[in-house]
């Protein structure tokens, strides 16, 4: 790293860099070098004012972003570089003596939650609620610091009794265990920082120095842990973006961007508005969408990038067409690693899937499952391949795994009827076991992983609707899977070992990645925004700070695509362009 090195900056970044004493907001648009920001200012207090490196804590939201920054500050060692959790445990391991915690405690990850939890509710007796259920409502009451004896206190819902009763007896288990969770990382350091007020101290004197990253992103005991630490010596910046606040679903909270200004009044505030990753065509479309929201403040992002190439907005006739401009404009270029496809909900891939295959276009799933390998697709096709074939081993194998109660279901319904199962149509039998062996009830459409199963499971209903032969559908399904294993084996790669196929993902999965060309597929009302966000203000403007995300992941070409009609779930139905297209001067 040269000496001059703050002189790479523009003046912006520069002033956010030098201020070293007391707090600051750095407001970071997209694309703004927040990264770049944040190590620098590390460097100037380390090499310019003499910092000690073991005074500084940076927390990110990744291992991956902490990765990147220890590798760019390019030193041995910091207080701190990672996130909430492993810093937290970093400090428990050292102290959770004085909370009765043994030093050696194990972490609970999900799987083992799991087990736990499924344990407690056979001995309760407990067959309506899933064990993801109670994770959730445990995970949310914890990041609120409410006990299980202050539940019932707080929430009055039909559910919170038993919740109440289960989250007491996880908590008794999982002690029993000598284990934490996750979440209890957090807790009981913020719990530690309370109760010992010299151990508080103690870090507080250790860590002098504090940087937050992603602020927008984290929730209320992870800013009341922040806060905290921060207190006495008040020298801490917080770095964040009203407008990139797409997780409230996870407990973020972007609110604690503003309650930070409350907490330190004294705080400095910097906008980093220019932009090093798009063409200003790019972010005047996004400027013009994310403006509409009314509930934060929205930068006005720029760039000295060119003007750059007009966005193609392409209306299909339906969501086998869009996919197939998407795979024709992809193939023109041949350079199948600078694309992006983003979408927003997980179901939306199988129809993309099987046009790649058919195409021969390389792609990898980030973040995610190929469609036919998800859970739940692969539940529903080993009940409909045992219909079609009683002696297929593997099927049954999964079934049985699904409880002693719904295959003895199952094998009643066909053991009664097996001749006119056959005779049905697939999506017919699809129905019926879902009605007998009530496979439904796994997954509960209030948790936001539970819904986006159900609606693998509805685009599952909506391929068998094209194939309503039991035969020919399973035949398509094993046909796809095999083109996807041919490509596979003859995997695309570009020059330099670079990965050349194009990406799929999720809207959530991208943030925080950019590609040199974007899709955004699906931009229609019940999509994006999503169905289940259009009544409510708050989640019907985080559906447009998750469009505006998309839109600046692009740094050359951006392409927006719809569909006047669409098979959905099951159902095939005329569709409208998103709301967040409203605007005609957008074409």
């Amino acid at each position: 790293m040269p000496q001059d090195f703050i002189n790479q900056l523009n003046e912006q970044q520069k002033k956010a860099v030098l201020n070293i004493k007391g707090p600051s907001v750095i407001l970071a648009g997209a694309g703004s070098g927040k990264t770049r920001v944040l190590v620098y200012k590390v460097l100037n207090l380390i090499k310019n004012h003499k910092i000690s490196p073991l005074e500084i804590v940076m927390i990110t939201f990744t291992n991956k972003a902490a990765n990147e920054m220890k590798e760019r500050i390019g030193l041995k060692k910091l207080g701190y570089i990672g996130t909430f959790h492993s810093f937290c445990c970093q400090i428990l391991r050292r102290e959770c003596h004085n909370l009765g915690i043994d030093n050696d405690f194990i972490i609970f990850d999900e799987d083992d939650q799991i087990s736990l939890l499924k344990k407690i509710l056979k001995i309760i007796n407990q067959k309506k609620l899933t064990p993801y259920y109670f994770i959730h409502r445990i995970s949310a009451a914890k990041n609120q610091l409410i006990t299980p004896k202050r539940y019932l206190e707080i929430f009055s819902d039909h559910n919170s009794s038993i919740v109440a009763e289960v989250y007491e007896k996880y908590q008794q288990e999982i002690r029993k265990n000598k284990a934490l969770d996750f979440d209890d990382l957090i807790v009981e350091t913020v719990n530690l920082f309370f109760n010992y007020k010299d151990i508080l101290e103690k870090y507080q004197e250790k860590y002098r120095y504090l940087l937050v990253d992603e602020f927008q992103d984290t929730n209320f005991i992870q800013h009341l842990l922040t806060k905290l630490l921060a207190e006495k010596y008040r020298n801490i910046t917080a770095v964040g973006d009203f407008s990139q606040s797409i997780y409230s679903w996870r407990g973020a909270d972007m609110r604690n961007l503003e309650k930070f200004q409350q907490d330190f009044p004294e705080a400095k505030i910097f906008y980093l508005e220019q932009n090093y990753r798009s063409s200003q065509t790019i972010l005047d479309f996004a400027y013009r969408v994310i403006a509409k929201n009314t509930t934060h403040p929205i930068l006005n992002l720029f760039t000295g990038n060119r003007l750059g190439e007009t966005i193609e907005f392409y209306e299909a006739e339906d969501e086998e067409e869009e996919a197939i401009y998407i795979a024709n404009r992809v193939l023109e270029s041949g350079i199948y690693g600078s694309f992006a496809v983003l979408y927003r909900t997980n179901a939306q891939s199988r129809v993309i899937e099987e046009a790649f295959l058919h195409y021969s276009i390389p792609y990898i799933l980030i973040g995610g499952t190929r469609f036919y390998e998800r859970k739940e697709v692969k539940d529903i096709l080993s009940y409909l391949r045992l219909v079609e074939n009683p002696n297929d081993e593997v099927a049954r194998d999964r079934i049985q795994k699904l409880g002693k109660k719904r295959w003895g279901e199952f094998k009643s319904l066909y053991s009664k009827s097996a001749s006119s199962l056959r005779s049905r149509s697939t999506i017919e039998l699809m129905e019926e076991i879902f009605t007998r062996t009530h496979y439904l009830d796994f997954y509960n459409p209030d948790l936001e992983e539970d819904y986006a199963r159900l609606e693998n499971i509805k685009e599952l209903k909506s391929v068998a609707m094209n194939f309503p032969n039991l035969s020919k559908f399973l035949e398509q399904v094993a046909l796809v899977e095999s083109e996807y294993f041919a490509g596979e084996k003859n995997r695309h790669f570009g020059g330099n070992g670079k990965d050349n196929r194009v990406k799929l993902m999720t809207l959530h999965q991208a943030k925080g990645l950019e590609f040199p060309t974007v899709f955004i597929s699906g931009v229609e009302e019940g999509i994006l925004p999503h169905s289940r966000s259009i009544d409510d203000l708050f989640s019907l403007e985080e559906e447009r700070r998750l469009f505006y995300v998309g839109i600046t992941r692009a740094k050359e070409k951006l392409y927006i695509t719809y569909t006047r009609g669409r098979m959905i779930w099951g159902r095939r139905g005329t569709t409208l362009k998103s709301r967040f297209l409203e605007d005609e001067n957008y074409y």
